[in-house]
């Protein structure tokens, strides 16, 4: 199950879209787990990275806990989103399996890990 809530009003989401896509890279990748995906405004996300990640700004997506925990999630700012592309609905699918690659443990960290990590969320935004 994918759990989707929109705690920024200010935007509108088609839901079933986002948990058809969710569940698609799940599938792919092997895990048949839930997951839930938060939309926050930049204010709280810039706290959560703040606390987390000791950046103090705001991002566009952070992935919380692993595919093994009891739930994962991930959280996404619209606001961020909607700054990195004009094409709203893409970017924000493409943060959506961001978040999901890294909840599967893949990270950028690396120049390697990196290449293999945007090689499969490219494959998954185009399909």
């Amino acid at each position: 199950m994918i759990d989707i809530v929109n705690l920024d009003k200010d935007f509108s989401i088609d839901k079933k879209l986002l948990a058809s896509i969710a569940r698609k890279v799940l599938k792919e990748e092997g895990v048949n787990k839930n997951i839930e995906v938060a939309f926050v405004k930049e204010e709280e996300i810039q706290a959560l990275n703040k606390k987390y990640r000791k950046k103090n700004k705001a991002t566009d997506v952070l992935s919380f806990g692993t595919i093994n925990d009891p739930l994962p999630q991930i959280v996404i700012c619209l606001s961020e989103v909607r700054k990195n592309s004009e094409d709203f609905e893409k970017e924000l699918s493409k943060v959506l399996i961001h978040g999901i690659l890294h909840l599967i443990g893949m990270d950028h960290i690396k120049k390697k890990d990196a290449e293999e990590m945007f090689k499969k969320q490219d494959k998954y935004l185009i399909k």
